[in-house]
Order: structure tokens, then sequence, then C-alpha cells
């Protein structure tokens, strides 16, 4: 019994040390995941830290050491990536319809990119289903931009050479007023003059205003004219546009007031809208990443626009339609990653929501980032 003690004590202390190791190895391990923090080129795969694979090829085989590289692959001529990236495989190439040609044909680093051909356009903003036909201006219409591959023709209507109609009435209206008045309170003189008494006095004095109304006149027997319709022939004669310059300055300032209430009831609204709140990564593109599981909530009716608003070619976003929606949503989140590079934000992704008028799935993806701390707001 004694001879087996000295064997027990031994094999009791090698199962100590055992422990212990094994314990501490345990903790190093679970440290070293607690501190693996990746840079900005680098990705994350098994709790090591590989450095991404350049443009123009793509991971087939991850790195074994923390920061190191593993094995990358060639593009090719079908298939590209523009940036450095942790993809498996390259995105494949897009290729031209019937009604467009190449500008610039596929490589490794570059999609293929593809315009209208001439005669044809497609507005950018819209999805560029087909290439319509240019429009023609009219045989009085002036041109003022060509059509381009991106834009239709402009066309101008050519403005009359005469002025507005609406002066030449308010004008004439008016001629035809004073020369009416004219003519009544002429008639009306001509009419008391001939009923009343023609004394010595009187017929002297009327000689006199002939003799000022017409000064050259060498019969003086003519009959006298009546001095008011002489007064109104004279305004008809040269009309005073005071009236008419009037009536333009009141219209003037009535419309600038219109247009002065309109421009501040704009700025008021302007101003009421509260601007929609910028966030910041804490761990750069590793927490941009980590949101993009939010945007599976995404209407799917809202799909297409929501990329488009992030200028993706519709060639790739057909390109992914057979695979289910969530995996649509997180492989065009990593195409537009891989483009963006650096650039690439969460505000932008918010943004486009809003562009879209999702406001409340993109209020919904800024709380869930900030609840689980991948970002903060931004300070004003």
């Amino acid at each position: 019994m004694t001879t087996f003690l000295p064997f027990t004590v031994f094999f009791v202390l090698i199962g100590s040390f055992a422990s212990s190791a094994t314990f501490s190895q345990a903790g190093s391990v679970i440290r070293t995941r607690r501190e693996a923090v990746c840079g900005d080129e680098e990705y994350l795969i098994n709790n090591i830290c590989c450095l991404n694979c350049p443009a123009g090829t793509h991971v087939k085989s991850h790195c074994t050491t923390a920061h190191g590289k593993g094995q990358c692959e060639q593009c090719d001529h079908t298939t590209f990536t523009e940036h450095a990236s942790n993809f498996e495989k390259c995105i494949p190439c897009a290729q031209c319809r019937s009604d467009q040609e190449i500008v610039r044909p596929c490589s490794p680093t570059q999609n293929t990119e593809c315009r209208c051909k001439e005669g044809r356009f497609c507005a950018p903003e819209e999805a560029c289903e087909v290439c319509k036909k240019c429009s023609r201006c009219e045989e009085d219409d002036k041109v003022v931009r060509n059509c381009t591959a991106t834009s239709n023709t402009e066309c101008k209507k050519t403005p009359p050479q005469s002025d507005p109609p609406s002066k030449h009435v308010l004008y004439v209206s008016l001629v035809i007023f004073f020369i009416g008045s004219a003519v009544v309170i002429g008639g009306v003189c001509m009419y008391l003059y001939k009923k009343s008494p023609r004394s010595a006095d009187t017929q002297e004095n009327l000689e006199k205003d002939q003799q000022n109304v017409q000064p050259t006149s060498s019969h003086p027997t003519q009959s006298v004219r009546c001095p008011s319709l002489h007064f109104f022939q004279s305004a008809v004669r040269s009309p005073q546009p005071a009236v008419v310059v009037d009536e333009c300055q009141r219209l003037c300032e009535s419309i600038s007031s219109s247009a002065s209430n309109s421009q501040q009831n704009l700025t008021m609204v302007h101003q009421a809208e509260e601007p929609f709140p910028k966030v910041t990564p804490v761990n750069g593109v590793q927490s941009l990443r980590k949101c993009f599981p939010y945007f599976e909530d995404v209407d799917c009716d809202y799909h297409n626009k929501f990329f488009r608003q992030l200028c993706m070619d519709d060639n790739v976003i057909k390109s992914t339609i057979n695979r289910t929606y969530d995996d649509r949503i997180h492989d065009l989140l990593n195409i537009w990653l891989e483009r963006e590079g650096k650039e690439a934000c969460l505000n932008e992704l918010l943004s486009a929501l809003l562009e879209c008028g999702q406001k409340q799935t993109a209020e919904m993806i800024k709380k869930k980032a900030l609840e689980e701390g991948h970002y903060i707001l931004e300070n004003k």
C-alpha cells in the first residue's frame, strides 16, 4: 500500500497541472477572440483577420495566420472585381442589349459599360429596360439641346415677335373711351351753344375765342368751335400713358408681393423639417457589415428602387434574381460595398431609403445599429 502512495501523488500532480494548462489555454482563446479587431483592408474569418485579395482577383483559400494573406486567384474574362475584397467568386460581367453599344469592355477590374445607340436615349434616374427613340422638334420649335445617350431632345416654342395681345386690348380700350367721351361732351357743348341767346358781348367773346383757337384762319365768318370740344380733342390726339403705367406698376407690385409670400412660406416649411440624424461607426467597415442583416426588412416592392438609388446597374440587380430575398440583399450590399470601398457608409444607405419614401424602415435600421452598439450618433 505504501508502494502505490508515491504513484498516486505523482498522478494527482500531473492532472492538476494539465487542468490548469487547459484552463489557461481556453482563457487565452477566449481573450483572443474578444480582442480580435480587423483593419479596413482586412476581413474576419475563423476568428483570424486576413488581408483582402486585390482588385481583379477573388479568394481561393483563406489565410491561416493573423493579418496574413490567403491564396488569391485571377478573375476570368467574363467576371470582375473593382476593389480589394474577400469575395470567394468574382462578379459576372454585364451584357449589353441589342439597342445598346459597348463603350468599355469588361476586364478583371471593371464591369462592362453600355450606352444607348445613336438616335436613342435612356434617362439615368429611370430603370433602363429599353432605350427610347429621340423626339423631333416641330417646324416652329427651336432645338435647345440635341438628344444624347442619357437625355431626350429639348425643344422650345418660338416666342411671337409682336407685343402680347393684352397690351393692345388695354390701349385700344383707353383710346375708344377718350374718343367716346370727347364726342359726347362735344355734342352737348354744341347743343347748348345753339340754344343760348347771342348778344353782342357774347358774339365778340366768341370771336376772340375763335381767333385764339385758330389764329391763322382768314375767314372771320367761320363758325366758332366749342372750347370744351377742343380740349377733349387735344386730349385724344395726345393720350397720356400715365394710366397704363400706374396700372402696370400696381400689377407688378402685386405679383412681387405674392412671390415674396410664397418664398417665405417655402422657407418656413424647409426650416420646420427636421434633418435625419447622422451616425458614426464604432469599428469602421466591420460595423457596416454587421448592419447588413437589418436591411432584410426592406419592403420587396422597393427592392429595385432602393438599389437604383445606390446607382447599381440593372444587370447586376437582375443577376441575383434566382436567389432568396435575404441572399439578394446581402449579395447586392456586398457588391455596393466593394464598389464604394472606404467611401461606403451607413448614412448613404439610410439616405437612399428616405429617397424611396421608406422613412420608417430607415428609422428602424438606425435604431438597431445604435442599440447593438455598432454605431453612435454623430456629434453636431
